[in-house]
């Protein structure tokens, strides 16, 4: 099967396109050891966790302080990921030659979304560790770290949801 919005190939029993997100087909909400996952959410893997281990293999990530169609069971607390990243000597000598022409860094801007996915991704494990199936509030925050290095966390609430009355409405099938 390939993903419709982005053309990549996953396997066929996907319900989130592992490159992009994007929903591929309904889940079914009635089956109470994988939630449907909300249109909208942000899910980087596939495959539901086991029958029993409480829904998906990584938690869904929202920005908002809520999950549109479900309800919050249960709060976890807070859940983060960090990273502290450097980019190397080489890195740095072709990113100095560019600030002489001005304009985008590219090397900078490399690092910083792989940095930032990555505070992500630990975040969403340090959540599954927690027993969370989603998490809410997400945000970042950076700091230097003496003059060559950068921290980046990602941090929010880790919950339990579960779909509302009605919710499994909201799910259209993509394929």
């Amino acid at each position: 099967m390939f993903c419709p919005k982005c053309g990549k190939q996953v396997s066929d029993d996907a319900v989130f396109c592992p490159n992009c997100r994007a929903q591929l087909k309904a889940t079914d909400s009635t089956n109470a050891a994988a939630p449907a996952a909300p249109m909208g959410a942000t899910q980087s893997t596939a495959a539901p966790m086991g029958a029993g281990s409480g829904g998906w293999g990584l938690p869904m990530l929202f920005t908002a302080n809520y999950v549109p169609g479900y309800k919050i069971d249960k709060v976890l607390g807070i859940t983060y990921g960090i990273t502290v990243r450097s980019r190397g000597l080489g890195g740095n000598l072709i990113a100095g030659l560019r600030t002489i022409g001005g304009g985008e860094i590219k090397e900078y801007t490399e690092l910083a979304h792989q940095a930032r996915q990555q505070a992500l991704d630990r975040l969403q494990e340090h959540a599954r560790g927690m027993g969370a199936n989603a998490v809410i509030s997400v945000m970042f925050d950076s700091t230097e770290v003496g003059n060559t290095m950068d921290e980046i966390i990602a941090f929010g609430t880790a919950v339990v949801v579960s779909p509302s009355d009605g919710a499994a409405a909201q799910f259209v099938k993509l394929n």
